[in-house]
C-alpha cells in the first residue's frame, strides 16, 4: 500500500473514531492510539525510510500534515467536550452559602517520619549521635570507599541514579560511614537517617525514594556479639520483647562478615503469605562487620580498631508496626490512610 493510500486509511478510521468520542477519557484513549509511539502514524514514519529518497521530502510532508490534522482535531474536541463537562458539573452542583465554614484539621507527621523520630530516639538513647550526609555524593563515598571497585558484581545490586561519571544519588546512607571516619577518632558511635534514591521502575505507581538508618560503632575490640546485642536490643524497644528475630549470614561488600536479620512476618504470624513470599520472616536490614578497607579508607587502623556497621530501611520498619502490606501506600497522600497514624 503507498503513503497516500494509507494516510487516506489512517484518516477514515480516525474520523470513525472521533464520532464515537463522548468524554475526555475517549479522547485521551484516541490520542494514544493514533499518535503514540506504536501508532500508525508513527509506522508511516519508520517506512520513510524504505521509500527512494527523491520521495521521502513530499511523503514526509504528507505525513506531518496528517499528524497535524489528527492533533488539531483531538484538541478541539477536547476543549469542547472539557466546557460541556464543566457546564453540566456546575449545573449539578449547588453552594448553600449559609453554610458554617468547614473545620480546619492540624497537620500531623508522616506515619514514616514517626517511626524514624522513634528510631533515632532508641539509639540515640544507646550512646549514638546523628550524622547527616549529603544526597548528592561522589561515587567515592557511595560506591569506591565502601569496598565496591569499579567492576565489582555488587554494583549491580543498586539501580543507580547517576548525574554524571562522578556524581550521583545516594543508594544508601552509607554514604555517610566514611565521611564519619575522616572527621573522627575513635571511639565512633554514629547513626545517619535520611533519604536514599534507586531507579526502581516497577510499576507507574513506583516510587524511587525511600527512608534508611545506616549505624556502625567503631573501637577497641568491637565483636560480632556486640552488634548481635545491640540489634536484638533495638528490635525489642521498637517492637517488644517478644519480637521472634533470626539472623542470617549474607554478603555485602563494606562488611565481613556479614548477615541479614529477618524478623516473624506480621501479615500471617510465620504461617507464610504473598507479603513474605510464603517464607514467614521478612528482612529488615543487613548488617556485619566494618570491612578493613573500609576502615583504612576512613583513616583509621584495622589492626587496632574494630567495628560494625548495619542498614535498615524505615519503610519496611513501618509495615512491620503498623501491619501495612503495600509499600506504596506510603507516597499516595491518601488522607484516609494517613490519618490512621495521627
Amino acid at each position: 500500500m503507498s503513503i497516500s493510500s494509507s494516510i487516506q486509511h489512517i484518516m477514515e478510521e480516525f474520523s470513525a473514531g472521533i464520532a464515537r468520542v463522548r468524554s475526555s477519557a475517549d479522547i485521551d484513549s484516541l490520542r494514544v492510539r493514533f499518535l503514540g509511539r506504536k501508532g500508525p502514524i508513527q509506522r508511516l514514519m519508520q517506512e520513510l525510510k524504505a521509500l527512494p529518497s527523491e520521495e521521502r521530502p513530499l511523503a514526509g510532508k504528507e505525513i506531518n500534515e496528517l499528524k497535524k490534522s489528527v492533533q488539531n482535531a483531538l484538541d478541539l474536541l477536547n476543549e469542547k467536550l472539557q466546557t460541556e463537562e464543566t457546564t453540566h458539573r456546575l449545573e449539578k452542583e449547588f453552594l448553600d452559602v449559609t453554610l458554617p465554614g468547614r473545620r480546619r484539621f492540624c497537620g500531623g507527621k508522616h506515619v514514616v517520619m514517626q517511626t524514624l523520630d522513634r528510631v533515632i530516639d532508641i539509639f540515640v538513647g544507646m550512646g549514638f549521635s546523628v550524622q547527616y550526609g549529603p544526597d548528592i555524593e561522589s561515587d567515592y563515598y557511595n560506591f569506591g570507599g565502601l569496598n565496591f571497585t569499579e567492576d565489582h558484581p555488587a554494583r549491580d545490586m543498586q539501580d543507580t541514579f547517576y548525574i554524571d561519571q562522578e556524581h550521583l544519588l545516594r543508594t544508601h546512607t552509607s554514604n555517610t560511614q566514611v565521611r564519619v571516619m575522616e572527621s573522627n577518632q575513635p571511639p565512633i558511635r554514629a547513626i545517619a537517617p535520611g533519604k536514599c534514591f534507586r531507579n526502581e521502575d516497577i510499576t507507574a505507581r513506583s516510587h524511587v525514594f525511600f527512608h534508611q538508618v545506616e549505624g556502625f560503632y567503631i573501637d577497641h575490640d568491637v565483636s560480632f556479639a556486640d552488634l548481635l546485642t545491640t540489634l536484638d536490643l533495638f528490635l525489642k524497644k521498637l517492637f517488644s520483647d517478644d519480637v521472634k528475630v533470626r539472623f542470617r549470614p549474607s554478603y555485602f561488600p563494606f562488611v565481613e562478615p556479614g548477615m541479614e536479620v529477618d524478623v516473624h512476618c506480621y501479615n500471617c504470624n510465620g504461617q507464610g503469605c504473598r507479603v513474605c513470599k510464603h517464607t514467614g520472616w521478612l528482612e529488615i536490614l543487613g548488617a556485619g562487620m566494618i570491612h578493613p578497607e573500609v576502615l583504612k579508607n576512613g583513616g583509621i587502623d584495622s589492626e587496632e580498631f574494630t567495628g560494625y556497621a548495619w542498614g535498615m530501611g524505615i519503610e519496611r520498619l513501618v509495615m512491620l508496626k503498623h501491619g501495612i502490606n503495600d509499600i506504596r501506600y506510603f507516597t499516595e497522600n491518601n488522607m484516609q490512610f494517613l490519618t490512621q497514624f495521627t
